[in-house]
């Protein structure tokens, strides 16, 4: 019996429109504002990363965020206890905990979850206590999405980096492997009742695939999108993006769009 896909939600990633505003100082361009226009355009959330050294997103762009949006936030997070304490204060839709190191330009991989089960098994409780939905970024890994379960993680959100990364370099061997490769730890994760995202390094290009999952229930895309509003508007390339996310699920159960 095929599986009747569900509407595929769009997550925005708002990090680098701060990045732009703090490479000067001042307050344009205004993250809270490229929220409010990728909502308009069709986003049905908005996620945003505080980083220790608060390089591109501030503590109060958080708070704005929280009390402004019309959306879902999702707080992207070291798992510690400085930002435990922020996300309990402002308690966001759901907290998503990602692998975080001051030398790297951004995030290199999914979080070591099998390695780091006894660390992060208070903050996902805590997290939870709040009433936050707690997310984990991993790679598409069984033994992490096993790990994932243990915790007590609502979501996963698959690392799809690398497949971006053999999609660029038009290396389609490999880019197939790490397709077949999401495809069964998004069957996996869906099977142990865990919530199914995806996301890093998506384009136009590359995010149809994964939008053909039918376990996957929403994507997150930040910098793609921030770079093609450069050229376009954000506006435009959130309503592309949306729109090619949709075709490519409905098309996946043999639908058309009108």
């Amino acid at each position: 019996m095929t599986r009747a896909l569900s509407h595929l939600r769009l997550g925005v990633n708002i990090d680098h429109v701060a990045t732009i505003r703090n490479a000067r100082g001042g307050r344009h361009p205004d993250p809270l504002r490229a929220a409010h226009l990728a909502v308009e355009a069709g986003a049905d959330g908005i996620t945003a990363h505080l980083r220790e050294d608060r390089r591109h997103i501030s503590d109060s762009d958080i708070a704005r965020l929280k009390t402004e949006l019309t959306r879902p936030l999702n707080l992207e997070m070291a798992a510690t206890p400085e930002m435990l304490a922020i996300a309990l204060r402002h308690v966001p839709n759901a907290c998503c905990l990602v692998p975080e190191r001051r030398e790297e330009r951004t995030t290199e991989g999914g979080l070591d979850v099998v390695g780091q089960k006894p660390s992060l098994a208070p903050v996902v409780a805590d997290l939870k206590a709040a009433g936050i939905r707690v997310s984990l970024f991993i790679e598409p890994d069984m033994r992490a999405i096993e790990a994932a379960a243990e915790l007590g993680a609502d979501i996963v959100e698959l690392h799809t980096g690398a497949y971006c990364e053999y999609a660029a370099a038009d290396d389609a061997g490999r880019n197939a492997a790490e397709l077949a490769r999401l495809a069964g730890a998004a069957a996996a994760a869906d099977a142990r009742g865990l919530e199914v995202h995806a996301g890093h390094g998506l384009t136009f290009n590359t995010v149809a695939p994964l939008a053909r999952m039918p376990e996957v229930v929403e994507l997150n895309i930040g910098h793609f999108l921030i770079g093609e509003a450069i050229f376009g508007g954000l506006h435009a390339a959130v309503r592309r993006m949306r729109a090619l996310m949709d075709e490519a699920r409905f098309k996946a159960q043999g639908r058309v769009i009108a």
